[in-house]
């Protein structure tokens, strides 16, 4: 066999904190030790995009361009990731095409290298702009990567060809990689092995495995891709790994050490690495920010066919319902709901989507109470789903409107002015605009705090009646 490097891209500064302690970690933790991080060697270093925007602004009080700028001045060695989600860009509405494309430019202007694209429908249409708008970075910083992730889900359709199939498509519409994107931990060793062997047969660009721990099988996963020809994978530093984040860092390194497959990373150098980390999670469990429960391993997922998140939200419901008792029924409505949506992959927003509606079925009775948000669903106002939904079914949840049958983004007006003329007194830089685009109600109150520190205002200041405490 011939030698082949593995690469990693470590997740510590995003995915694995946002799975475990819901995006919390703010910069400061992160600042001493950027510079050791910078010096492992790995593929890239995750740390953007995600959940971090509306973290930042909404409960750290950062300006989450500010974090990637200084990111990148302490890492200059190593390439800067990012997740986004295509048109939805980070927000939770789609973008019209101006926005999403300043918003890639500004993001590589500002550190950016590797951009991972996903939508939520596996619809390539919603992928195109970004994809676009990524390679057309290049000119800037020709070390810029368009990465598209495909979103693993389980259900009759979601077959090794339709996964094969997408791949395809990926590679045509420019991407420079493929990410399979397990998000719910509902992979399996083996299948994996047989979804990474077809991947690679039918494209030529690199393939990377991102899967998290949930289930207890992600280091298996990663195994059995790696063994099949995947180029890359994603772990965490192993105090913030396991659990619902990913297969530890280290373990994976030591794994592969001596073989074919050998990383190249010194595990001396990240046992250092991880006894900060360990600091950082004692202090977290001491806050009560990381509930230990969180770094056990549950296979429910795997019974249920729904991601653990997916399961938490739903008993929530029920809970607030008074209806804890309907749980099962609810599982078992979820795989009819999904089936007469289409057959959406249950990934954000889908699974809430779905999953609320599953419970309105339940409490309520079949579809006499739809959210708005299912109505847009089947009325394709996400995109295309996998599946096209029954017209007969589609009039009784829409009536008689038109469904959206073209690229949704398509239907949006140019906004990018229209959004820098709502906040001319909040922006302070060119990327202001773009953190208001997508968060709205949030951004302001962001705004105005920032405003405030910078000129040494009291946050219990009276402004209107002219009274600041000192």
């Amino acid at each position: 066999m011939a030698k082949k490097k593995i690469q990693i891209t470590e997740t510590i500064l995003r995915d694995a904190h946002q799975s475990l302690i819901a995006t919390r970690m703010p910069l400061s933790d992160m600042l001493p030790i950027l510079p050791q991080l910078d010096e492992i060697g790995f593929y890239s270093l995750e740390c953007w995009g995600g959940a971090t925007f509306d973290s930042c602004i909404r409960f750290l009080n950062e300006d989450p361009w500010e974090r990637l700028r200084v990111i990148r001045q302490n890492c200059p060695k190593t390439r800067l990731q990012m997740l986004f989600r295509g048109q939805n860009m980070l927000g939770y509405r789609h973008y019209a095409d101006d926005v999403l494309e300043y918003f890639v430019q500004r993001s590589v202007a500002n550190g950016i290298d590797v951009i991972r694209i996903f939508d939520a429908l596996n619809d390539i249409k919603n992928l195109q702009t970004a994809i676009n708008a990524t390679k057309a970075a290049k000119k800037e910083n020709p070390n810029v990567e368009a990465q598209v992730a495909m979103s693993y889900t389980t259900g009759p359709i979601f077959t090794t060809d339709y996964y094969v199939n997408y791949a395809k498509q990926i590679e045509a519409a420019g991407a420079d990689s493929i990410c399979i994107k397990d998000m719910a931990a509902l992979l399996t060793p083996y299948y994996t092995e047989e979804l990474v062997t077809a991947i690679k047969k039918a494209v030529k660009i690199p393939v990377q495995l991102h899967t998290h721990y949930t289930s207890g099988l992600a280091s298996m996963c990663l195994l059995k891709a790696i063994e099949a020809g995947c180029d890359r994978i994603d772990t965490a530093m192993s105090p913030l790994a396991n659990g619902t984040s990913h297969a530890p860092t280290e373990s994976m390194v030591a794994a592969l050490q001596g073989t074919d497959y050998d990383t190249g990373l010194d595990l001396v150098k990240l046992s250092e690495i991880r006894e900060y980390f360990m600091s950082l999670r004692e202090k977290y469990i001491k806050s009560g920010l990381l509930d230990p429960k969180m770094l056990a391993t549950d296979a429910k997922a795997l019974i249920y066919q729904v991601p653990g998140g997916m399961l938490s939200n739903l008993l929530k419901q029920l809970k607030d319902a008074g209806k804890a008792d309907k749980l099962t029924e609810v599982l078992e409505e979820v795989p009819k709901v999904r089936k007469d949506a289409g057959y959406p992959p249950l990934v954000t927003p889908t699974s809430q989507i779905v999953g609320t509606q599953a419970v309105f079925n339940v409490l309520f009775g079949e579809y006499k109470n739809c959210s708005g948000q299912f109505k847009d669903l089947v009325a394709g106002k996400y995109g295309t789903t996998p599946v096209p939904v029954d017209p007969a079914f589609r009039k009784r949840i829409i009536g008689d409107e038109t469904p959206v049958t073209c690229r949704p983004a398509d239907l949006l007006e140019p906004e990018l002015e229209k959004l820098r003329a709502e906040i001319p007194e909040w922006i302070e830089q060119p990327e202001d605009v773009l953190t208001y685009a997508q968060f709205p109600q949030v951004a302001p109150k962001f705004f105005k705090a920032r405003r405030d520190a910078r000129i040494g205002l009291n946050p219990d200041a009276d402004v209107a009646a002219h009274i600041h405490p000192v």
